[in-house]
């Protein structure tokens, strides 16, 4: 499953309901890192909100090796978000192309239930920057790739979910 939205649009809460409410054991992989004060605090309030039965997996830029190793048969793996991973390999010059396929075949092949959240940033004005243009393009492409692989896909808004493909989960 996809959970797309834009900033503060409610995704990551919504993803996370739809984990505790499966029953399965749940499993996080974040990709954030705490680099300062702003994003330490951010990642607190994502991890206040989850039960403290949640199980997380710190892979800032290896997400496909953490959904390997811990997506199976009665687990529920919530990823959040792709967005940050993309930013940690275009950061790092990784492979854009060649990562986002390994991980679209990583997700297809693994077992239990396997949530993604993205940010959708193509909604907005043109980026200033060749870096941010990069960024926006890289972003719609790999929301596609997943999109396309994912059973069901659901765009927040406003705390809202617009079903995109399938069913709400």
């Amino acid at each position: 499953m996809l959970v797309l939205g834009g900033a503060r649009s409610g995704k990551s809460a919504y993803a996370e309901r739809l984990v505790a409410e499966s029953g399965l054991d749940a499993v996080y992989v974040a990709t954030a890192a705490a680099d300062d004060a702003e994003m330490a605090a951010r990642i607190e309030t994502h991890r206040a909100r989850r039960d403290p039965s949640w199980r997380t997996v710190e892979a800032p830029d290896r997400v496909e090796d953490a959904l390997r190793q811990e997506a199976g048969e009665g687990r529920a793996v919530l990823v959040d978000c792709l967005t940050l991973w993309l930013s940690n390999l275009m950061l790092a010059d990784g492979d854009i192309g060649s990562r986002t396929e390994r991980l679209v075949e990583t997700a297809r092949d693994a077992n239990g239930l396997r949530v993604f959240v993205s940010n959708e940033v193509g909604l907005g004005l043109v980026p200033e920057t060749p870096l941010g243009r990069r960024f926006r393009d890289a972003q719609g492409r790999l929301n596609q790739a997943v999109a396309g692989a994912a059973d069901h896909v659901v765009f927040m808004a406003a705390g809202l979910p617009l079903v995109l493909k399938g069913s709400e989960g």
